[in-house]
């Protein structure tokens, strides 16, 4: 190799690690990798245990409805997806329908988990939903309260920062969005979290996680556990 040669191989390198450099540096923050890990985890640590009825709300794949059910539950999980699991529980079961066309009995359950679910309700085009409901999120945790015990806990979480609204995909839960979510219900726990520059989950204060900006890719995490107001 000449002269001429190594000096462009030099420069086409530096320029390479100097693009590489900048772009993490752009894009680092920009994906949710590890969210499930946070909003998992906070159900399972707050859980607690049975018996009594739980309802796992827009259960997907995940396993908290297992969860549940080894905890002493009698669970339904509800979802407007077919869902095909490599388990069964005898406490657990699966039913493929809409939370409003269900006329479950006031004070229904002890439990209900709502795990990054309540965000996508009423926003056509994804998770099977077919109708836009502008205020589908709110109708849901209107109902929710009617069949959530009293004494009951429901364990929210949801994306937060800046008030937005992001079709098809999912909202993202501000000052003024997450009070209207949560006027029915006294919040008994709550934890903030955001990604930090090093692209890792970081508990926050609440302050902080609302005024973040969002994008349909990058928000915060809002974790509840919420009583039912008398």
């Amino acid at each position: 190799m000449n002269l001429n040669n190594k000096i462009k191989f030099f420069l086409e390198e530096l320029l390479y690690k100097i693009f590489k450099k900048i772009k993490y540096k752009i894009f680092i923050n920009s994906e949710l990798s590890g969210d499930r890990d946070i909003e998992w985890s906070f159900v399972a640590a707050n859980i607690g245990s049975g018996p009594g009825r739980a309802l796992d709300f827009g259960c997907g794949e995940s396993y908290l409805g297992l969860i549940a059910a080894q905890a002493g539950y009698e669970v339904i999980s509800l979802d407007l997806g077919r869902v095909v699991r490599p388990y069964f529980h005898p406490k657990l079961q699966f039913r493929q329908r809409d939370i409003l066309n269900i006329d479950f009995p006031e004070e229904s359950f002890a439990l209900i988990i709502n795990c990054s679910s309540i965000e996508h309700v009423g926003l056509a085009g994804r998770y099977g939903v077919k109708e836009n409901r502008s205020d589908g999120d709110i109708e849901i945790m209107a109902k929710m309260r009617l069949i959530l015990k009293l004494g009951g806990r429901m364990l929210l979480t949801i994306p937060v920062g800046k008030d937005a609204i992001f079709p098809p995909l999912h909202r993202v839960y501000g000052k003024e969005r997450l009070s209207k979510l949560l006027e029915n219900f006294v919040i008994e726990k709550e934890e903030y979290w955001v990604k930090n520059n090093q692209n890792k989950w970081i508990q926050v204060e609440e302050s902080i996680a609302l005024s973040k900006d969002s994008n349909q890719n990058l928000y915060g995490l809002g974790c509840f556990v919420l009583r039912p107001k008398n």
